[in-house]
């Protein structure tokens, strides 16, 4: 995966915290900077892209990682 600017454990958070929380965690990131997100919610997987493509920012991918998905998201200029 890319290299990333911050990570975010939301790891036993279920549906809507981790979108939440990767809210709040965006914020004093610069515009193109990267967050790493750790999630075992299985609505993770359909929320944070939707979170992105509403946003405005990058669904850059998401990762199987043994029990949790590793998603990572590029901060836009939204």
């Amino acid at each position: 995966m890319t290299d990333f600017d911050a990570t975010l454990d939301a790891i036993g958070l279920l549906c809507p915290l981790p979108v939440l929380k990767a809210r709040k965690r965006l914020e004093p990131l610069p515009e193109g900077g990267v967050l790493r997100i750790l999630a075992d919610d299985p609505a993770a997987i359909i929320d944070v892209p939707h979170f992105c493509a509403e946003a405005g920012h990058g669904f850059l991918g998401m990762e199987e990682s043994g029990a949790h998905q590793i998603y990572l998201i590029q901060k836009g200029t939204a």
